[in-house]
């Protein structure tokens, strides 16, 4: 029998989620060690010197970058394709799949996510509510602007759902946990594709458990996992105390 993919990382980072959902779609059997990255210890570095999430384990195999890790699996286990066949295509998804992990992400997750509710609930930092004001009215109207000009009218960004589309609509969930931004009715077009994506398997599934997984208290986490089905996974990587560092969850 084959052994369970290994994935460390807490479903609350959209990074995880994203991979989860490549896993997913590709029928792929998984387990989870649920890390926050600030939590991890030495050997955490090890496996991921630039401290990120998701991090997975194919047996001798380790990888820790989200959107590398996609590619490989779209590339080793090829049933379901992730990313389209024409080679012009596939370049567009790349740029957008780049665009959310780097740009987007600043905005919706260090910008807004992050001092929202990552620092106050790790690092009990206040809240800067004139740093999120700034954010909301500076920040997010250009990158939602560039998205309604690149949302399809109708289904997935190159036809059939891709990486690309994964990657956008992952951080939405994490913008509404945040509580602090306005809806995206300016933005009716970029609202559509990203509600098509979201409202699909298994992003449906792999939010709700993140939005569980945010206030779920330690001792329940095998509780919650188990509801789901999710494999456990200990693989030694949680410390003690939190670590401040570099971007921890690509």
């Amino acid at each position: 029998m084959t052994e369970p993919l290994t994935v460390i990382g807490t479903p609350v980072s959209p990074y995880v989620r994203k991979v989860l959902a490549v896993l997913e779609l590709k029928g792929l059997a998984w387990r989870i060690d649920p890390l926050v990255p600030f939590l991890g210890n030495d050997e955490f570095t090890r496996l991921s010197p630039l401290r990120r999430i998701p991090v997975l384990i194919d047996g001798e195999l380790v990888l820790s970058d989200s959107s590398v890790i996609a590619e490989y699996l779209d590339e080793r286990h090829p049933g379901t394709a992730l990313m389209p066949r024409a080679v012009a295509d596939r370049a567009r998804c790349r740029w957008l799949e780049e665009f959310a992990d780097t740009r987007l992400a600043d905005v919706l997750i260090w910008g807004l996510f992050g001092p929202a509710i990552t620092r106050p609930g790790i690092f009990k930092s206040a809240r800067d509510e004139a740093a999120l004001a700034r954010v909301i009215a500076e920040d997010l109207p250009p990158v939602m602007d560039l998205l309604e000009t690149m949302a399809p009218e109708a289904g997935f960004y190159a036809g059939d759902l891709t990486t690309a589309d994964l990657a956008v609509a992952v951080h939405f969930a994490n913008l509404r946990w945040s509580g602090v931004a306005p809806g995206l009715d300016r933005w009716p077009r970029a609202a559509a594709w990203i509600g098509r994506i979201e409202g699909a398997e298994p992003l449906v599934r792999l939010n709700a458990l993140g939005a569980r997984a945010l206030t779920v208290r330690y001792p329940d986490r095998p509780a919650l996992f188990a509801e789901y089905g999710i494999g456990l996974v200990d693989t030694g990587v949680t410390g003690r105390e939190a670590r401040r560092g570099p971007m921890t969850t690509l």
